[in-house]
């Protein structure tokens, strides 16, 4: 069943009712939901999440969370990781796409595929696709940023391309501590090595991350990765 909205619209439609009639958001939340024919806000979204690969995954990161997005190429990490900063400009808070391999035209390509046009990303929506992207132009560039906004990083094995950058691992080490003192969330792009084996298991994993410089994963928190269709998101502990 396709939404009369998108789902940030019914949120916002769902406060507005709470004021409105003075009720709790739970059950203005399950009123909206049933508006569009489901029995309550927990189903809604659970269809959503179904059909919805990137409002899944936004839905379970939180605030100073560091993010690990990783397939083999042409599998749809970096179009997702564009429609999580999308989505989270739409509801209101900022969604940052720094890139150090989209040029514009390839955004609007992205866009395209995404169902969004320019003006539709809306004024909270940044793209940054400056050669000098790196941690330190990253953090100065998200001085202002509020609690909530969405960093995307595209991509992680690009960081420290430029030898005049400090090593990888020293750049995740200072986005990892900014994100947590800033409340953002921060999802970095990732490669995944060409010795994965589509016979062995279904997604990639950790261990397929290709890393030419050394950086542990286990500074991240969650993990999403993707292969034909299938999408695995997982705790990093």
């Amino acid at each position: 069943m396709k939404l009369s909205v998108p789902i940030y619209s019914l949120k916002k439609r769902a406060k507005a009712l709470s004021r409105e009639k003075e009720i709790p958001l739970h059950v203005a939340l399950n009123r909206v939901a049933q508006e569009e024919g489901f029995q309550s806000w927990s189903l809604l979204a659970a269809r959503l999440a179904a059909q919805d690969p990137a409002q899944d995954l936004l839905s379970q990161l939180t605030p100073g969370d560091m993010v690990l997005l990783g397939s083999r190429p042409g599998q749809g990490k970096t179009l997702m990781a564009l429609d999580l900063a999308i989505r989270t400009a739409r509801s209101g808070r900022s969604g940052w796409f720094f890139t150090l391999e989209w040029n514009v035209g390839d955004l609007l390509t992205g866009l395209k595929a995404l169902g969004v046009s320019a003006s539709e990303a809306g004024e909270r929506f940044h793209f940054d696709n400056s050669d000098s992207i790196c941690a330190r132009y990253i953090i100065d560039g998200l001085a202002a940023a509020e609690l909530g906004a969405v960093v995307v990083v595209d991509y992680l094995q690009l960081l420290d391309q430029n030898r005049e950058n400090p090593p990888l691992a020293q750049q995740v080490a200072s986005l990892k501590a900014f994100a947590r003192e800033r409340g953002l969330i921060v999802v970095f792009i990732s490669q995944i090595d060409r010795s994965f084996d589509l016979m062995v298991r279904p997604v990639p994993s950790l261990a397929d991350v290709r890393l030419p410089n050394p950086v542990d994963l286990k500074q991240f928190d969650k993990a999403c990765f993707l292969n034909r269709g299938a999408v695995q998101v997982s705790a990093i502990n």
